[in-house]
């Protein structure tokens, strides 16, 4: 009720003007990550359905890429399904595989995508998922595959330590095949077989995490060992343009020492 109040008074165009203004040509991260979380309580306190709230947080996707494309963010990394969610009522796991069909057959021919060359990749252990949802990942990969003007990562069926397993297997396999030396192995070697090997900038400098809670959840476990955390208390489908504004704002203000 407050912020339709605020909105029809123009409250929050000013602050979105003012933040816009703020962050103006200060360095941007070049890549962001976000744990989008929230989707069921937002839709508890809305009276809805569980899946519901899922719906809802899948069409919030679109408007986050939208803001991120406008200022100047390259690289997007959404944490949708862990590979621990699979636990969830059966129910609520069926309803999430149909809205996770739908909204791939749906980019696989969005102009937003195509028009914006916005690459786009799974990262997870996507032979978990059912058929159709395997088979709708490879068409649309390779839909964008030569795309590199932004790049939309869909952590599905996702665990950053399985991922470091899944990097360690195949590293392994070389070591035995004779392709690798095991003294040849340092962190290049193992980036260059996690998911996000095919990124210019694999690693996100800013993770977003919605809902107010203050964990990774197994999120980018590699990767975001340098990354900047932003925790905003607001469930992921009522996200708005002026709380990424806001965590921009956070990471241009802090200094970023890498350890040294």
């Amino acid at each position: 009720m407050l912020y339709e109040l605020l909105s029809a008074i123009g409250v929050y165009g000013v602050y979105e003007r003012w933040l816009k203004e703020q962050i103006g040509s200060k360095p941007k991260p070049g890549h962001i990550g976000v744990i989008t979380d929230g989707n069921r309580r937002w839709a508890k306190q809305h009276d809805m359905i569980l899946w519901e709230g899922h719906k809802e947080g899948a069409d919030r996707v679109e408007d986050f890429l939208g803001w991120c494309m406008e200022l100047g963010i390259k690289t997007v990394t959404l944490y949708s399904f862990s590979t621990e969610n699979f636990k969830r009522d059966e129910r609520e796991v069926q309803e999430l595989m149909r809205l996770f069909e739908k909204t791939l057959e749906d980019v696989k021919v969005a102009d937003y995508i195509h028009k914006n060359r916005v690459r786009i990749r799974a990262l997870g252990r996507t032979g978990m998922l059912p058929q159709r949802i395997q088979d709708l990942i490879r068409e649309v990969e390779e839909a964008t595959k030569e795309y590199d003007s932004y790049y939309l990562n869909i952590a599905i069926a996702y665990g950053g330590r399985a991922e470091i397993v899944d990097a360690t297997r195949m590293i392994a396999a070389e070591v035995m095949n004779g392709e690798v030396r095991p003294e040849d192995i340092d962190e290049e070697v193992i980036e260059a077989h996690l998911y996000t090997a095919h990124l210019p900038q694999p690693d996100p400098d800013l993770v977003i995490r919605t809902s107010g809670e203050s964990r990774l959840s197994n999120f980018l476990v590699w990767q975001s060992a340098y990354s900047e955390l932003f925790l905003v208390d607001v469930y992921w489908p009522a996200f708005r343009k002026i709380d990424l504004m806001r965590a921009i704002r956070s990471y241009q203000q802090r200094s970023r020492r890498y350890g040294k």
